[in-house]
């Protein structure tokens, strides 16, 4: 049997798929990279939050068996665990696996389970970002549900990233609006996570979420008044990782 051709590097990789893939659907854009040697071995990072179920309901679709990353933080809303449940079943998902932050790394750095009081940026270092990064190790790329309307460091994403020249981050849902979103949930009768209808338009980690008043920003609720926009996972090196606009 041949051996496979290495991939180019990640860079040349994206640069080229933006620029296929820039006038194409969200559907069409999910559906190459689950299929398009120029992306590789794929995985979807999902946190089953408040817009979810829309892209899992489009990859179970396209492909069940794709694996579906969940970061279980140990510190989520007991109806994120309960509505995970649920949409994997409906949605007949057969490789959802659940990660967790390292037990011992937890026992030594947050031994009260406290620092995300002392240091938010700490927490979801420890519970978000060293899992997410060891449980993608095996994968070429990442598929994530970023859109550009919301706001602050997502507002020039594009289809494809480059993350870092480690990677592919795919964000298939980049242009649409939160009417798209919702449109498509109500068009194919996907189930909404419980606490949207209790003013939570953004579900992090119980203890960093707060509930969104009429008029605010969707994503006020976390780490309120804190200067922190982010968990950590979209960064390298500290820093949010965008991706050029290809020529």
């Amino acid at each position: 049997m041949p051996l496979e051709a290495p991939l180019a590097p990640v860079a040349e990789r994206v640069a080229e798929l933006n620029a296929r893939y820039r006038h194409h659907s969200a559907t069409a854009v999910l559906e190459h990279a689950l299929s398009d040697a120029q992306v590789g071995s794929i995985a979807m990072v999902s946190s089953f939050g408040a817009e979810s179920v829309a892209l899992l309901h489009m990859l179970s679709v396209m492909d069940r068996s794709v694996p579906v990353l969940f970061l279980d933080t140990e510190m989520l809303f007991d109806e994120t665990l309960s509505y995970q449940a649920e949409v994997a079943e409906k949605l007949r998902l057969t490789n959802v696996q659940v990660i967790r932050p390292d037990r011992i790394a937890t026992f030594h750095r947050d031994t009260d389970g406290l620092l995300h009081q002392r240091d938010p940026d700490a927490c979801c270092t420890l519970r978000k970002t060293e899992p997410l990064k060891k449980a993608l190790g095996p994968f070429d790329a990442w598929i994530t549900g970023r859109k550009r309307f919301q706001g602050r460091e997502r507002m020039e994403l594009e289809f494809f990233e480059n993350e870092a020249d480690r990677r592919i981050k795919v964000n298939p849902l980049v242009h649409w609006t939160p009417q798209d979103v919702q449109d498509y949930m109500t068009n194919n009768r996907l189930p909404r996570h419980p606490l949207v209808a209790h003013g939570y338009p953004s579900i992090g980690c119980a203890p960093c979420t707060t509930r969104v008043a009429a008029g605010e920003d969707p994503r006020a609720g976390r780490w309120r008044g804190r200067q922190k926009l982010e968990c950590g996972i979209h960064f390298v090196d500290g820093k949010v990782v965008r991706t050029p606009l290809a020529a």
